[in-house]
């Protein structure tokens, strides 16, 4: 249930009807606080709260009964667009982030060099696998808490926020205390008890969505982090798997604007994994800017031919300076601004 407030209601009055609501229904309320009203949003079971009866309070603008199972994510609950700040990366509500690295850390030479390209070319984020999950157990898994460590002498040398995958509960304690943006995978998107502890978090998530999950799925897992505490969420539209198998899977750009309909959340684009081949990554991050995505994360690596992982759909670095070229002007004229 949401409850809309009259505009210039004092808090004092909102806060009194918020202990009432809690107190007489056992329900949990959350408040919104708009730029002309505030929104109250019920969680719990509202089915016995009588509409007409809030509705007769003077400072009540309307009330409304929300069918999605998904309430703290949900954009009636919170109309305005949540913007999450990474260390100072400002994601959502106008500006245009973009992540940018290779898929796993190999050296340090590799990171701190690819680290410092993309930021030379305006990247905001920097991104790089340390854990990596491969469907093939004989692939490179990554090279764990070193490959972090090697992030870490990426970001002291660049100074950008750095963002990799969280694959076990285990060392969230970890990268609660090196990570700037944390990830969680398509793999793992409905790994619950993975996304309870992300949700007790003070780190910022970034959420894939599944290999073939439906936006109401996607957002539900959203939901649990939020549920446990851990509201500053991103989603990140990574392409779903059909029946096409010419790329490695099929980029869904209708994502971008119902996501946005359904919920306040920042959502980003992936195009490398979407396509899975390089040449392909510049026209989707442009159209992925052109419907309204909050921003993208494209592979960057400085030797794809021999990369570890995905070298297939990694940029060079003078490919990613070309991507930046030509999605500037474009990210200006729908109106956003590049991190």
């Amino acid at each position: 249930m949401v409850i809309v407030m009259k505009p210039g209601t004092s808090q004092a009055k909102i806060r009194a009807l918020v202990a009432r609501l809690e107190k007489d229904h056992g329900v949990k309320v959350g408040i919104t606080n708009g730029v002309d009203c505030s929104i109250l949003g019920l969680v719990g079971d509202t089915t016995h709260i009588d509409m007409d009866k809030l509705s007769m309070n003077e400072d009540v603008e309307r009330v409304m009964r929300v069918q999605e199972p998904y309430k703290k994510a949900n954009r009636k609950f919170h109309p305005e667009d949540t913007v999450v700040d990474v260390n100072g990366v400002k994601v959502g509500g106008g500006t245009f982030a973009v992540i940018a690295g290779p898929c796993s850390v190999e050296s340090e030479e590799q990171i701190v060099e690819v680290a410092r390209d993309v930021m030379a070319s305006g990247a905001s984020m920097l991104r790089g696998g340390a854990f990596k999950p491969r469907t093939s157990p004989y692939s490179f898994q990554g090279m764990g808490t070193p490959g972090l460590d090697l992030l870490l002498e990426a970001k002291a040398a660049t100074g950008l926020p750095i963002v990799t995958e969280l694959m076990s509960p285990k060392y969230c304690e970890l990268f609660e205390n090196e990570v700037d943006l944390v990830q969680i995978g398509a793999r793992n998107m409905q790994n619950f008890d993975l996304l309870k502890e992300a949700g007790k978090m003070s780190k910022p998530i970034l959420l894939k969505r599944g290999l073939s999950n439906t936006y109401e799925e996607w957002i539900m897992s959203a939901e649990y982090i939020m549920a446990a505490g851990n509201e500053n969420v991103i989603l990140c539209e990574r392409g779903v798997r059909t029946f096409e198998t010419y790329t490695r899977n099929t980029l869904d750009l209708s994502a971008i604007p119902a996501i946005r309909r359904m919920s306040h959340l920042p959502i980003i684009v992936d195009p490398s994994h979407a396509a899975g081949m390089y040449w392909m990554v510049e026209p989707l991050a442009m159209a992925a800017a052109a419907v309204g995505a909050d921003g993208i994360m494209v592979e960057v690596h400085n030797d794809p031919p021999h990369a570890k992982c995905d070298g297939q759909q990694s940029l060079t670095p003078e490919s990613f300076q070309h991507l930046m070229d030509q999605i500037k002007p474009l990210v200006s004229l729908v109106g956003k601004t590049l991190a």
